[in-house]
């Protein structure tokens, strides 16, 4: 049987890109009338040089120089996020019955940096519900990546490693002979990705997850997950 693909899933991704630029470009306000450079004083030139964004106006993705509050214990410059995805799950169809994989996913998360190359984020999962069996099989979990990153002025790319704490449910038609039922445990996850950056605090983020799961009918599958969001930095 052939799972039902949507339309829709393209344009909730175009439409999400649309929004999160308009919001990240709102963000950006004029700059204050430069001072006469003849009325400063060499002292005072020198140290405003020195505090003075890169002429691109941004920063890396993660520049510790800063120093912000992260969550993570250890880590320093923090950040916020939110992606969205079409996801595609390595789970079988049954029989006659119809199947169709969810619409969407999206994934919530925060982490920081220990380094200006490495660091460490947690996050939360959702996969939506899969409908197969005359039911649905559902996904979630938490998890914990280490990130290694390299700054390319204002595109920073990425990658990240770690283990989600998985747990599934599947529900299905007495007639299809699925077992049913629920299932949870640690498994591996990675992923790569690049951030766009608007300015030091807004980026959007552009990601390909692959996560690991256990599922009481057909035992360990993946689900991959291609996503876009919005970044923002403390």
């Amino acid at each position: 049987m052939k799972r039902t693909t949507h339309p829709s899933r393209t344009w909730s991704v175009a439409a999400l890109a649309v929004v999160l630029a308009c919001s990240a470009r709102a963000q950006t306000t004029p700059s204050s009338t430069a001072p006469d450079p003849s009325s400063v004083a060499p002292s005072e030139t020198m140290s405003a040089q020195a505090t003075t964004p890169s002429s691109t106006g941004q920063r890396s993705m993660y520049d510790t120089s800063s120093g912000s509050f992260s969550v993570i214990p250890y880590a320093t410059n923090g950040y916020i996020g939110l992606n969205v995805g079409n996801p595609d799950w390595d789970v079988p169809c049954v029989g006659v019955f119809s199947c169709s994989e969810s619409d969407a996913s999206f994934n919530i998360y925060t982490g920081g940096m220990f380094s200006p190359y490495f660091g460490a984020e947690l996050g939360y999962v959702n996969f939506g519900p899969f409908k197969r069996a005359g039911g649905r099989t559902r996904a979630h979990g938490l998890n914990l990546s280490l990130v290694g990153q390299i700054p390319l002025g204002a595109v920073t790319l990425y990658a990240k490693a770690g283990t989600l704490y998985g747990e599934t449910k599947v529900t299905a038609s007495p007639l299809s002979g699925l077992t049913t039922g629920k299932a949870d445990g640690w498994e591996p996850t990675y992923g790569v990705g690049a951030a766009f950056n608007f300015n030091p605090r807004s980026a959007i983020v552009l990601e390909w997850n692959r996560y690991d799961l256990n599922f009481v009918d057909v035992g360990r599958r993946d689900i991959t997950t291609t996503s876009l969001g919005y970044m923002h930095r403390f």
